[in-house]
């Protein structure tokens, strides 16, 4: 059994005992346990539900694990060719660390 929901803006495929990293919630406590009903999809060992926009009931159970995790480092490089113009950034995202403990119908 698995779920597409949509967390943070972005989409993940949810399955129970699964860890994702999501976009930095800082408003929940490591240990936590937050839920998260924007569920676009849901199969049920075959049986799919397509919701519009979203499935009435079904609702995704996860615990925060982890706060302070960092992402890899995203370089951004701009150039302008025969210009002598060049820039590079870099920053390395905040992520939070959560484990889906159950999808719910």
């Amino acid at each position: 059994m698995y779920a597409i929901v949509e967390m943070q803006g972005q989409q993940f495929r949810a399955e129970a005992g699964k860890k994702l990293f999501i976009h930095r919630k800082a408003e929940h406590e490591v240990g936590e346990t937050v839920e998260f009903d924007k569920v676009l999809l849901v199969d049920n060992n075959g049986a799919v539900t397509v919701g519009t926009p979203t499935v009435s009931g079904a609702k995704v159970v996860a615990e925060i694990l982890d706060q302070e995790v960092r992402g890899d480092k995203v370089l951004v490089f701009h150039k302008k060719r025969r210009k002598g113009y060049k820039k590079l950034n870099g920053h390395r995202q905040d992520f939070t660390e959560v484990l889906v403990k159950e999808i719910v119908l």
